[in-house]
C-alpha cells in the first residue's frame, strides 16, 4: 500500500505529484489497467512470448554492437 505524507506547509499539487510518482515506480497503474479486463489465456501467452522475443533481440543487438569509448 501506497502512503505519503504531507510535508509541512506543502501544496496539494506536490502531495499528488508525489503519489503519482510513487504509483508509476511500483508499476501499480499498469498492473490495474492490466486486469481491469478480462485476458483470455492464449493471448496472455501470447503476449508473454512477443515480451520475451522483444527482450531477446534486444540482447542481441546490444552485443552485437560495437561499444564506443567515452569521450
Amino acid at each position: 500500500m501506497i502512503k505519503v505524507k504531507l510535508r509541512g506547509n506543502e501544496p496539494l499539487e506536490h502531495l499528488l505529484r508525489r503519489f503519482k510518482k510513487m504509483c508509476e515506480t511500483e508499476n501499480l497503474t499498469k498492473e490495474i489497467k492490466r486486469t481491469s479486463f478480462y485476458e483470455k489465456p492464449s493471448e496472455r501467452r501470447r503476449r508473454q512470448q512477443r515480451k520475451a522475443m522483444k527482450r531477446l533481440l534486444q540482447r542481441i543487438r546490444n552485443e552485437q554492437s560495437p561499444r564506443r569509448p567515452f569521450r
